[in-house]
């Protein structure tokens, strides 16, 4: 995927949270082709192989590596849509590297130098997510750690940073802060709206602010958005309450690029 698409007008992360079946996955990514003809937008799909994160141990995590990279290389093929995923040990950089576009650090671990370093020297771009307990400002050293292993394909992401007990609040002011290091910033407008491990066991969330997140981080000038998204979230595996409905990504990627 050439860098300079993300630098140079907006971009779009999207897909389900977690890879739960192949049919999901082409569902959703069969929508977001038709998003992109349409709008002429840089549409990037996403989706977990694993959520090795989640707050129970009895919550799902997804299919695996292995067979989640299938299941990303058949998107990939069969919609010609750039992948990416998220990795969470240095081992999974490489493996991951075969397939993804784009390669994603989970927030919790944005500043794990050994899978920087592994993610930076697989040359694929690098998204790292802003932990909830980093300022902007604090982003340009996971960043310098990816540049230094030789890898200046670097986007970094906002999602917003602890409040107190099963909240989240967003600083926007760190969009512009992130920006000065010279990197695309991304603004996570899905997982912004958590209410971590807030619903008795699993995260919660309220999707009807996604649109203002989205609104504000472009006035605060964002290069892209990262919205994951689901036909049924109400049903999802994994950040159900957090994730847009499908039927609705089209209208709010309308209103990111409209100039006004």
């Amino acid at each position: 995927m050439d860098y300079s698409l993300l630098q140079n007008k907006p971009f779009f992360i999207v897909g389900p949270c977690v890879m739960e079946n192949r049919e999901l996955l082409f569902s959703v990514a069969e929508k977001l082709v038709q998003i992109r003809e349409k709008l002429n937008v840089t549409i990037i799909f996403k989706s977990s192989f694993d959520k090795a994160n989640r707050t129970s141990i009895h919550s799902y995590r997804g299919p695996g590596l292995e067979k989640g990279m299938e299941m990303l290389q058949a998107v990939k093929e069969q919609f010609a849509l750039p992948v990416t995923t998220d990795i969470h040990e240095p081992y999974q950089a490489s493996v991951a590297a075969e397939v993804v576009d784009i390669l994603q650090i989970p927030a919790f671990l944005c500043r794990q130098t050994d899978l920087l370093v592994a993610a930076a020297e697989t040359g694929k771009i690098v998204n790292i997510k802003k932990a909830q307990f980093l300022s902007g400002q604090d982003m340009f050293y996971p960043a310098q750690k990816v540049a230094e292993a030789g890898n200046n394909q670097v986007i970094l992401t906002e999602r917003g940073n602890s409040f107190g007990y099963n909240n989240l609040a967003v600083d926007f002011r760190n969009i512009p802060d992130m920006k000065a290091f010279g990197h695309p910033v991304c603004m996570d407008c899905t997982h912004s709206v958590q209410r971590p491990g807030g619903a008795g066991g699993k995260t919660g969330g309220d999707r009807k602010f996604v649109p203002f997140m989205a609104r504000a981080a472009k006035a605060f000038g964002a290069n892209g958005y990262f919205i994951e998204t689901h036909p049924d979230p109400d049903n999802a595996l994994s950040d159900g309450p957090n994730m847009l409905y499908l039927q609705d990504l089209e209208g709010l990627i309308t209103e990111l690029i409209d100039g006004k």
